[in-house]
């Protein structure tokens, strides 16, 4: 029997990743639950609490975790951290299995020092992302949120009815997908279904010739922006991604576009794009994800009324819990077989 250490929260379940576990591994496992009570409660970062230095994004005390995981040989986990002095606490462990893109909960250096193997479950909340883009896009761009929040004041507000006010369609709006990787594709696809001019800048990667024969266009950034209605950012951050979208870069997009961030704050400069949404330049924005989270709550982007804002929730739908569970499940299911994994860290 090979005894797991699950440490769950309220969103990724530790039920869910038990039932995981047991379909790919049958019999042969005895599973140990912990659920932690994220999103209930906020996460923290490795600079808030001592020995805890890189870690980011994670939730649960170092006793809390080495208590549960104890002599076990796997972990599987969401949010739970492992610093280097956790790692050296539990020399048991072999196998980490993170739910998520990235393991920031993780140090790597200690794991891969100890013999610790980590593995995640990358693109498991794409589609989720990709359909909440389209929401994101439309909620903008046709006065949604507006319209709601009037609403809510007591305030019929006929006046999104008019020419000036109101926006256009989907299928005659030309769209352009900052980043085509495992969101980016999803989305031109799915705005491919709705007769959406499809523009794409990623210089590091070739169109599907699905939809390249569908009228996607491959174009360099300069062009993206200048040309497109809705701009929407699913890169990565990296040293050369992060701040993309600064002073300059709201500067050279169409008038009246529209900016929408699915993907993650560094990605924007915010105080640029306050002066492009105030200056009348930008007709509006949508952002999922920001510079600080959560957001103070007298930063000024909360104030304006061309912005629709949602507390970093694209990823979260059921199917995400359902595709992170089984893919780590199946790392835990190689790893018992001495199979190579599939995403290694």
């Amino acid at each position: 029997m090979t005894r797991i250490a699950i440490i769950g929260d309220r969103f990724m379940l530790s039920d869910m990743f038990e039932d995981a576990l047991r379909d790919a591994c049958g019999d042969g496992i005895t599973c140990t639950k912990l659920d932690l009570p994220w999103p209930d409660e906020p996460m923290e970062h490795g600079y808030a609490a001592p020995g805890m230095d890189g870690l980011k994004e994670y939730m649960g005390t170092p006793d809390q975790v080495i208590g549960h995981v104890g002599d076990a040989p796997v972990l599987v986990t969401h949010l739970a951290p492992l610093s280097a002095a956790m790692v050296a606490a539990m020399p048991a462990l072999k196998l980490v299995a993170v739910s998520r893109g990235g393991p920031v909960n993780i140090d790597m250096r200690a794991a891969k020092d100890h013999g610790v193997t980590v593995v995640n479950t990358p693109g498991r909340n794409a589609s989720a992302v990709a359909e909440f883009t389209i929401g994101a896009i439309i909620a903008e761009t046709r006065n949604i949120t507006k319209g709601h929040d009037g609403l809510r004041q007591g305030a019929y507000r006929g006046d999104l009815y008019r020419a000036d006010v109101t926006g256009d369609e989907l299928s005659d709006m030309t769209v352009g997908v900052i980043g085509y990787g495992a969101v980016g594709r999803p989305v031109v696809r799915l705005l491919r279904a709705f007769g959406t001019r499809v523009l794409v800048a990623d210089p590091y990667v070739q169109l599907d010739p699905v939809d390249a024969a569908d009228g996607v266009e491959l174009v360099g950034l300069d062009t993206l922006l200048a040309q497109s209605d809705v701009v929407t950012l699913h890169s990565r951050v990296t040293e050369e991604t992060t701040g993309m979208m600064n002073a300059e870069r709201f500067a050279a997009m169409k008038p009246s576009s529209t900016i929408i961030n699915t993907a993650r704050g560094p990605l924007m400069d915010y105080d640029a794009l306050y002066e492009a949404l105030t200056s009348g330049h930008l007709r509006g924005a949508m952002l999922e994800t920001f510079a600080i989270e959560p957001t103070p709550p007298d930063w000024p982007l909360l104030q304006l009324p061309n912005v629709t804002l949602t507390p970093h929730i694209a990823g979260a739908s059921l199917k995400t819990v359902r595709i992170a569970a089984a893919k780590a499940a199946e790392e835990v299911r190689r790893w018992i077989a001495g199979e190579p994994p599939v995403n290694p860290c």
